[in-house]
């Protein structure tokens, strides 16, 4: 498995640890002239759930890749979480801060992914 896909599958994990909701991944792949390959964007309804999640990925990231973000940005206000892995730009939101920004609609010629995930009523 390549590096790039074990990172974003070790962040998408790390989101659904957490019970992130919304995530999307947006592909930047085959655009020229971008920051980055990727960016994953998820949302939570609390602060406290946004650090968590970002703390989630951290982790799990680390564990799984031994890879560490460059950059980690917004953990004192914990209302979007911003988490560098260079090839991949990782998105923790507040629902209503995400919703503010509308970061898939600025790029609407990316590719953009939904990722499915079901949680149980009985997740604790």
């Amino acid at each position: 498995m390549n590096n790039t896909k074990k990172l974003l599958e070790s962040i998408i994990e790390g989101m659904t640890e957490k019970k992130a909701e919304r995530i999307v991944k947006v592909n930047f792949a085959e655009i020229e002239n971008t920051i980055t390959d990727f960016f994953i964007i998820c949302e939570a309804t609390t602060d406290k759930q946004v650090k968590a999640i970002s703390d989630s990925i951290e982790e799990i990231v680390f564990k799984k890749t031994k890879e560490k973000p460059l950059n980690v940005e917004g953990k004192d206000n914990s209302e979007w979480i911003i988490l560098d892995y260079f090839d991949i730009i990782v998105h923790v939101f507040k629902k209503d801060f995400r919703e503010l920004y509308n970061l898939e609609d600025l790029w609407a010629d990316a590719q953009i992914t939904k990722i499915d995930i079901k949680y149980s009523s009985l997740d604790n």
